[in-house]
């Protein structure tokens, strides 16, 4: 399966250092040579995006006139425009195929905004059971699995994501199985862009995109054993075997036994009344459901091609 590449796409999340280190070295390079005044409102417009107030700026010089860079950058971050401007588009083409960063606000985003606010291990938003969103914010409709309207609200209300967004438990919050949630990724917004239709697949490449800045042809491995790829990639594409074992192996021998972990997973949503899906939501397969497609609790999308003869027996279902 060929995937044109994203190389164009800068929006890919910080490997190990979290934001706001990472944001510091690159301010402080850039505003080196400048005076303290200057630096200070240098950073204040790059964190926040606004002007800082007189009381702020003087407060911000003075740290660096101390040396101390780092504080000054923590002091514009308080300003209420770097969450719900700044860490928003920065994280909104994580949620979305097109990588577009004016998305409406959701689950995966606040979470991304939360987790940073907090000074969580960023790498816990790929796997712990949490999920921000606002607690008791009046005149905003509860969390819900099957709308974004809570998160719409909270965004076209012009709150203060800084001050109203608390961490949840994910699958309290959600009512999946705690241990079948995965931070953003199991996310309604995730599912919605990445689970929906399609065979899942999506999900392991826009994760490998967004949060280990490579996509699929940096990780092209054509010496890998191809025998846990799905029954639905042909191994003969216009009838000559040699594609599928020097380039389809290549992608799909390390995307599909990884995106195994997404088979109890499914978007589901009216096709027919619904076709953007916008009234959807995540469903898993608990242990004891069966799915009448598959007879097991894999979901239906993993079975597709399931009777495609001579192929059947060089690929095993999975």
């Amino acid at each position: 399966m060929k995937i044109s590449s994203q190389k164009e796409r800068t929006h890919c999340a910080p490997k190990v250092s979290l934001l706001p280190a990472s944001l510091t070295l690159l301010l402080l390079c850039q505003t080196v040579a400048a005076g303290s005044l200057e630096q200070a409102k240098r950073i204040h417009d790059r964190l926040a995006g606004v002007p800082p107030s007189e009381a702020v700026l003087q407060n911000m010089a003075a740290d660096i006139d101390a040396g101390d860079v780092e504080q000054a950058a923590f002091t514009a971050m308080d300003n209420t425009s770097f969450y719900n401007v700044t860490l928003k588009n920065w994280a909104a083409p994580w949620t979305n195929r097109d990588g577009d960063p004016f998305v409406a606000l959701n689950d995966y985003v606040a979470t991304v905004i939360g987790v940073v606010r907090d000074d969580v291990d960023f790498r816990e938003i790929l796997f712990g059971d949490v999920l921000y969103s606002a607690s008791n914010t009046s005149g905003i409709p509860a969390y819900s699995s099957a709308n974004n309207d809570h998160y719409e609200s909270l965004e076209s209300g012009a709150y203060s994501l800084k001050d109203e967004l608390v961490s949840q438990v994910q699958s309290s919050l959600t009512g999946l199985p705690s241990g079948a949630t995965a931070g953003v990724m199991t996310s309604r917004a995730a599912a919605k862009s990445f689970f929906i239709a399609g065979t899942n697949r999506a999900m392991f490449r826009f994760t490998l995109l967004n949060h280990l800045c490579n996509d699929m042809e940096q990780v092209h491995d054509i010496s890998r054993t191809p025998d846990r790829i799905r029954q639905d990639v042909t191994r003969s594409p216009g009838g000559d075997s040699r594609v599928f074992l020097n380039n389809c192996i290549g992608c799909h021998n390390g995307m599909d036994p990884m995106a195994q972990a997404f088979a109890y997973y499914n978007y589901q949503y009216d096709v027919d009344n619904d076709p953007e899906g916008e009234n959807g939501q995540l469903v898993y397969n608990q242990a004891g459901d069966v799915d009448p497609e598959t007879g097991t609790r894999v979901q239906e999308k993993y079975h597709i091609n399931k009777n495609p003869g001579r192929e059947k027996a060089m690929a095993p279902v999975v």
